[in-house]
């Protein structure tokens, strides 16, 4: 049988590529955008050092008016011109801490605290890459540093910021997509569950006559007896099965008890080759329990580990309490379970088992952490040597 759990993680493992791909498009578009916009705005800085350049040139034939006009155009770029020797000649549109000397392009005329905050902004611009040599004439270089627009910048966070807000909504739809699939899951086992429980009821209320009738025609009382625990056995499992969907009554019961009479069944029902030890605290805490359901959840438990073992080992059930929780262990010498499934044994659909739907551990988890507000977990395994499954319930505080 195809496994259910693989499905489901390939389902995954597909949204997941889809969308890491939608992603890595729209970043390398959005990339190829503000690539461009800063090699737009590198032009846009060559054309204003060559004016730069031509106005500290210019004789009586230069047109001071447009070279001025392409100079003072540039109101968004904040450029530096330096003059090879760390001394700044001119700047704009850099966002001085001392209000208004915008204006005042002439550095020696700027405050103390603006001419600080310049030379900061120079020495982090000879770091960068931009920059442009300007060779006024043979005898005069100078070097023009620029930091990206207002703009630039802005767009350049962009992508990331939209980024952020597609995982969030990707996240947000995959969230909605699991959530709706457990809820029809969880109608359809509701469902399920009631409707087996409603299928039983009449046969099993027709086999508790057959067993009177069999006793008034002289049947044997052994025989009638065995047949009369499995007809019980039959309607506790119709009445788990009702109980499923709908908020069980917990009423205060003692562990060690509940254990006990919980692997009576199964003592009788497993191979002779499965020894099954008890190793129940002295200190036997009172819990809030739904009986049916908490020895569905024992039965569970101790098949899976016959099953584990393939008949043959040693089942160990300990009871540890103190004045918060109550815990149950299941041990058994079976085949182990590798770390990375852990928690994947109690996913739906998981199995490695060749026959069975990989249900068994789906329920126990949800009657302990849905209806007893406890937990389960994987305590320790090791392959070929065994797994410990570890029970918590939460402990009331009247003791018995």
């Amino acid at each position: 049988m195809a496994n259910i759990y693989d499905s489901q993680r390939i389902g995954k493992l597909i949204f997941i590529i889809i969308s890491a791909v939608i992603i890595s498009i729209f970043l390398i578009v959005s990339n190829n955008l503000i690539e461009e916009l800063s090699h737009q705005e590198r032009i846009r800085m060559e054309i204003w050092a060559d004016a730069t350049k031509r106005l500290a040139n210019a004789d009586e034939n230069t047109d001071f008016d447009y070279l001025l006009s392409i100079i003072q155009r540039n109101n968004s770029i904040p450029v530096l011109v330096e003059d090879g020797q760390g001394n700044i000649l001119n700047h704009r549109n850099f966002d001085l801490p001392v209000k208004g000397e915008e204006e005042t392009l002439i550095f020696s005329e700027l405050s103390s605290k603006n001419q600080e905050y310049l030379n900061d902004k120079l020495k982090s611009l000879r770091n960068s890459s931009n920059m442009i040599v300007l060779d006024i004439d043979a005898d005069n270089r100078q070097y023009i540093y620029y930091e990206d627009s207002i703009v630039l910048t802005r767009l350049s966070y962009y992508p990331y910021i939209q980024l952020g807000v597609m995982i969030v909504i990707a996240l947000i739809i995959f969230s909605a997509i699991l959530y709706t699939k457990r809820a029809e899951q969880n109608r359809v086992w509701v469902g399920l569950s009631k409707e087996t429980a409603h299928q039983l009821g009449t046969p099993i209320s027709s086999l508790m006559a057959w067993t009177q009738l069999l006793e008034a025609y002289g049947v044997e009382n052994d025989v009638v007896k065995e047949i009369d625990k499995d007809v019980h056995r039959l309607s506790v499992i119709a009445d788990r099965f009702s109980k499923i969907g709908s908020k069980p009554e917990l009423q205060l019961e003692y562990l060690n008890d509940t254990i006990g009479r919980s692997l009576e069944y199964m003592r009788s029902r497993v191979s002779g080759k499965v020894n099954i030890i008890m190793d129940l605290s002295d200190d036997d805490h009172g819990v809030m329990l739904s009986v049916p359901l908490f020895e569905w959840v024992m039965e569970n438990l101790t098949k899976n580990a016959v099953d584990a073992m393939d008949g043959a080992g040693t089942i160990t059930i300990r009871t540890l309490a103190d004045h918060q929780r109550v815990a149950i262990e299941v041990s058994d010498t079976g085949k182990g379970i590798l770390r990375k499934n852990f928690k994947n044994v109690f996913h739906p659909g998981f199995t490695t088992k060749k026959r069975g739907w990989g249900l068994g551990l789906t329920l126990v988890k949800r009657i302990i952490e849905e209806y007893h507000e406890g937990k389960i977990f994987v305590k320790e395994s090791e392959i070929g040597r065994g797994t410990t499954f570890r029970i918590e319930l939460p402990s009331p505080k009247n003791d018995r």
